[in-house]
């Protein structure tokens, strides 16, 4: 077990948010614990999917599995991680497409 601080963690942080299932998983823990089959059935993905990215989340540190007896439940790893997510959502972005296709990134926004 390594212990990340500051640019590693937030690198680990950003990664886990690039993806969209990912996110949906952070924010569903954020309200509290879930077992994996539920948390399929609640964001609309197949189970092998949500396992691929719980085992990133893991993988990141974001989230840990708590066994229960034949059963697994995920939450976040600090509640922590929930108030910085909390944070992020009320941030209100001025978004200016024009400017990243211009710059040729039309996928950044």
């Amino acid at each position: 077990m390594q212990t990340l601080t500051h640019g590693p963690v937030l690198a680990r942080f950003g990664h886990a948010l690039s993806d969209p299932t990912r996110t949906e998983i952070l924010l569903s823990l954020m309200q509290g614990p879930g077992y994996p089959a539920e948390l399929a059935d609640r964001l609309a993905v197949s189970r092998q999917s949500l396992s691929n990215h719980l085992a990133c989340l893991r993988g990141c540190g974001l989230v840990v599995a708590v066994p229960e007896g034949r059963r697994v439940r995920y939450e976040l790893a600090d509640a922590r991680l929930g108030h910085a997510l909390a944070d992020l959502m009320a941030v209100v972005l001025a978004v200016d497409p024009e400017h990243c296709a211009a710059a040729g990134q039309s996928g950044c926004c």
